[in-house]
């Protein structure tokens, strides 16, 4: 037992070392994170050596930013249990049910020649894929319709019509696609320096070492919503903003702790001028849009980094952000089933039909990528008076992950257990609710929130 806790050990801390080296920090400051606690999620995959390390990356982010805004050197300790369920759900209602993450239409279907994922949760790209089937919202009805398509071509048509869907791949197929070979040529995190910044100076709370920063937070489920959580988690002032039709119910009390959420209308020209102004009072912003969808709502990179010299911009896409895919929707469940992760699940395990990771460890893994890479982005601010924009997909990160498989996909983490949950009531929107323990600390930091998880919308849009 001892030697396998060891040999994990040893693989999160070079998955570490590789994503901070990727984020473009020191390696030095890799030595001494603390790992703690044991248990691996089942998988074809290393997916909770993935979330342990990905986890401690952002933590190391905010180490850094602790040593060069107070000069004190801040050390980090991880949960590997605890990081894992992290990549999972973090709250557990009491007396209260959370809603369906699914809607009943999305999932797995079987076609004439393999296997589709159409993704139908947003009521736009429900209507999408029925459109293209000619059939009701009935499971039955669509699974027939499914089976006389070749799945390529379902893909296709769905997807041009708006809708969301992927064919399952094998990692060989995916390798050699053109969309898969274009997102592997990218760098796991793309940064630049942007715009020179006036002098920043920040009053540094050991214990809320994000305290004073703002966070704008244009993203929905569920990369970026994770990335802003953490944030906040560490004192961040963190605004999301939605669109007044835009609902997600299964996972809003998951991701919106700590934070304000309001909505604006896009296409009114009194909310485009509302959100420059808040872009204008920004310290950093987060966005998962498609790669040219702000640019058409006229907020593109140029316009961002002129509301706000100095700012730091952190986005997210589905595919990649070259390739002839680079513009197509996605979420983690299509990724997978599109990068050759799916049928990994399924080739090991012998089954009948696409077995994917556990837990959304694609959409995790780049949540904290994401925010460690916006704590980077503080610390370069800081010490070079630079703003900086940075860069990943689902794709790109799912290629990480496929990098590290395991030999045997059996592991001994099924879900948390009572004494995983914080002993305090978070009196969420809905009712009483518990959430998992934090899974990081950095030195006297720990994760938590002022604010209670809370619906979209419940606030005004301003800081």
């Amino acid at each position: 037992m001892r030697s396998d806790l060891n040999r994990d050990d040893e693989a999160v801390r070079a998955m570490i070392a590789s994503l901070w080296v990727e984020l473009g920090g020191a390696p030095e400051r890799v030595r001494g994170i603390e790992l703690t606690g044991a248990g691996s999620w089942p998988s074809v995959f290393q997916v909770s050596n993935f979330a342990t390390a990905a986890i401690a990356t952002a933590g190391l982010a905010l180490a850094e930013w602790g040593a060069v805004s107070s000069g004190m050197d801040q050390d980090v300790s991880i949960d590997r249990r605890l990081a894992s369920l992290w990549f999972g759900f973090s709250i557990v209602p009491q007396g209260w049910q959370l809603p369906s993450v699914w809607d009943p239409v999305a999932g797995d279907y079987q076609t004439a020649d393999g296997w589709i994922r159409l993704h139908t949760n947003a009521p736009h790209h429900r209507e999408a894929a029925l459109a293209v089937l000619k059939v009701s919202a009935e499971r039955d009805a669509v699974a027939a319709s499914v089976a006389r398509w070749r799945a390529d071509e379902l893909e296709t048509a769905i997807v041009a019509v708006g809708g969301c869907a992927a064919t399952m791949r094998s990692g060989e197929d995916w390798r050699a696609h053109p969309q898969g070979r274009a997102v592997m040529a990218e760098p796991l995190m793309r940064s630049e320096l942007g715009a020179e910044a006036g002098s920043f100076s920040h009053d540094f709370d050991p214990t809320r070492p994000l305290a004073g920063i703002r966070v704008l937070d244009l993203t929905r489920v569920l990369a970026g919503p994770v990335a802003t959580r953490f944030l906040a988690g560490f004192g961040a002032d963190v605004l999301r903003i939605d669109p007044p039709w835009w609902d997600e119910p299964g996972v809003v009390p998951e991701v919106t702790p700590g934070k304000r959420c309001a909505r604006l209308d896009l296409t009114k020209a009194s909310d485009r001028e509302r959100l420059l102004e808040l872009l204008a009072g920004a310290d950093i912003v987060v966005h998962g849009y498609r790669s040219d969808a702000l640019e058409k709502l006229g907020f593109g990179a140029a316009v961002r980094a002129a509301a706000r010299p100095g700012l730091i911009d952190v986005s997210l896409c589905a595919y990649g952000w070259s390739g002839p895919w680079s513009g197509r929707r996605g979420f983690d469940s299509l990724v997978q089933m599109s990068a050759g992760i799916a049928d990994a699940g399924m080739r090991q395990a012998g089954a009948e039909k696409p077995s994917p990771l556990p837990v959304q460890a694609l959409d995790q893994g780049a949540g904290y990528l994401l925010a460690a890479a916006a704590v980077r982005g503080l610390t370069l601010r800081h010490s070079q008076a630079m703003g900086s924009r940075w860069r990943t997909s689902l794709a790109r990160v799912g290629g990480f992950l496929a990098a590290y498989p395991v030999q045997d996909a059996r592991g001994d983490i099924s879900g948390p257990e009572n004494e995983d949950y914080a002993s305090q009531i978070e009196s969420t929107a809905w009712g009483p609710a518990l959430r998992l323990r934090p899974p990081v600390r950095v030195g006297a930091a720990h994760m938590g929130w002022e604010l209670p998880a809370g619906e979209l919308g419940s606030s005004d849009p301003g800081w």
